[in-house]
């Protein structure tokens, strides 16, 4: 024979009860059928678990209970009862004799066992583990991860839960991000789409927490969301995730891109605060609207110009209309943002560009100057594709053609029309201008929209072989 009781459980459940008295009770049963037995329990913590009477006789074949308890009590469980590892966790060593005269005090127990020998039998070990909604609660905030053994023990931890407990137990878990304990909850029956007065639903919380496996589960689960209330849009908007973007879209397609926050600012202006490119692609595509301004006339491209993402003000100029010159209720447009905070690689696609284009228009050339020591762009474009160049030369301005091409400007820059500066210069008789462009590398094969060279031009350079001669080449019959 290797043992002489035998208990009722492989386990000890306390259901843990915050500033409350917790303890669990297991049965022994004597397995001798004439000999009384005495049993000695042993906790692995004894000053965390205790027993009232860590010593006992039970008669033969008979039955005792035992009731084990934390020692104290408090409002978090004890650290050595709270790792989910099997390997850490609290036990209960159960030894035993035989004792003949079925008697003994307990000092004459402790003696019996304090003399290590064959009498003595080691019947079972048996692991303490806590549990209940307290317990439940505690495992899903304090950040234990999701092992087997931690989803285990929350399942029996919520055996008793009623579906209002369970419901508050999932909005923690799905606030802390916790997946796994999360769908063990909702398959336990909590109330998906239950929310107390003034608080977020369950898929606000899930996009808080970044995660897209809960926002996956409680989409399945029939979550709701109030669009009222829950802008979803903007949380995903703070988590730099066009994911968790793509699932609600897909999830609520009633979902509304335009909706906006109590200080007029739409998911776009989240993004471009934070200069998130991707997601302000991605809120535009579903028809968000980038040229809305805020309760203090904030656009998202102010927001995007004031922290300094070129890529997202770029982005934003593409897809607005005429929303570079809007201004703020201070009277400040994007560009004026971009200075005050000292973000000189936006001035000139937000502002020195315009100065730039509308100097070669007129020719000023000190202007010019001035702009492209400012950082502007000499091959910038306008609205029409049209580069500083185009403008100086169909305007005839020598001088400012001949500033922006020693600056760089592309001599065969081709317009949204599929025009060149030397085509504009040709088409408005500026012959000195031609000349210069063809002398600097402006190509002589030129097309007008419908791919002819037109009358105009030939006429525009007869007597001037070095342009005409091309001209000819192309197109002999109109010479």
């Amino acid at each position: 024979m290797d043992r002489l009781v035998v208990a009722d459980v492989k386990e000890v459940d306390i259901t843990f009860k915050r500033k409350l008295k917790s303890s669990a009770s297991f049965r022994l049963t004597n397995l001798m059928h004439t000999m009384p037995v005495a049993v000695s329990l042993v906790s692995s913590n004894p000053t965390t678990f205790s027993f009232s009477h860590p010593f006992s006789v039970i008669p033969p074949l008979s039955t005792s209970t035992f009731v084990l308890q934390l020692t104290q009590i408090s409002d978090k469980p004890p650290t050595c009862a709270a790792s989910t590892s099997s390997s850490s966790s609290p036990t209960i060593t159960v030894r035993s004799s035989m004792l003949p005269t079925g008697k003994g005090n307990a000092d004459e127990l402790k003696r019996l066992f304090s003399r290590p020998g064959p009498h003595v039998f080691k019947d079972a070990v048996l692991p303490v583990t806590l549990v209940g909604p307290d317990m439940a609660e505690f495992m899903i905030g304090a950040g234990q991860s999701e092992t087997l053994e931690s989803v285990a023990r929350l399942r029996k931890s919520i055996g008793g839960c009623s579906v209002a407990q369970l419901t508050t137990l999932l909005r923690i878990a799905v606030a802390n991000g916790k997946g796994d304990f999360s769908r063990v909850l909702i398959d336990a029956g909590a109330d998906v789409n239950w929310r107390g007065p003034g608080e977020e639903s369950l898929v606000s919380l899930a996009v808080k927490s970044g995660s897209v496996e809960i926002l996956l589960d409680l989409i399945a689960s029939g979550a709701k969301i109030d669009q009222s209330t829950d802008l979803v849009l903007h949380e995903a908007a703070r988590m730099n995730s066009v994911e968790l973007m793509e699932v609600l879209v897909q999830g609520f397609p009633e979902i509304d891109p335009c909706l906006v926050d109590v200080n007029g600012q739409n998911a776009i202006h989240v993004s471009a605060r934070l200069g998130d490119v991707e997601a302000i692609k991605f809120l535009i595509s579903i028809g968000g609207d980038a040229d809305v301004a805020d309760a203090n006339g904030y656009t998202p491209l102010h927001f995007a110009a004031a922290e300094g993402c070129k890529e997202a003000v770029e982005l934003l100029l593409d897809a607005c209309s005429f929303v570079k010159y809007a201004v703020t209720k201070d009277k400040k447009t994007a560009f004026v943002l971009a200075v005050d905070d000292g973000h000189s690689h936006l001035f000139d696609v937000l502002h020195i560009g315009d100065a730039l284009l509308k100097a070669a228009a007129v020719g000023d050339e000190h202007m010019i100057k001035r702009c492209l020591a400012d950082g502007a762009d000499v091959n910038g474009r306008d609205q029409n594709g049209w580069t500083p160049l185009h403008r100086a030369a169909f305007k005839g301005k020598v001088e400012s053609v001949k500033v922006l091409v020693g600056g760089g400007a592309k001599v065969d820059a081709v317009d949204d029309a599929g025009y060149t500066p030397l085509h504009c210069a040709i088409e408005a008789g500026h012959v000195e201008v031609a000349t210069f462009l063809v002398a600097h590398g402006a190509s002589g094969q030129l097309k007008s929209v419908k791919g002819i060279v037109s009358e105009k031009m030939v006429e525009c350079f007869k007597g001037h072989p070095a342009l005409a001669s091309p001209l000819i080449c192309k197109n002999r019959d109109l010479v």
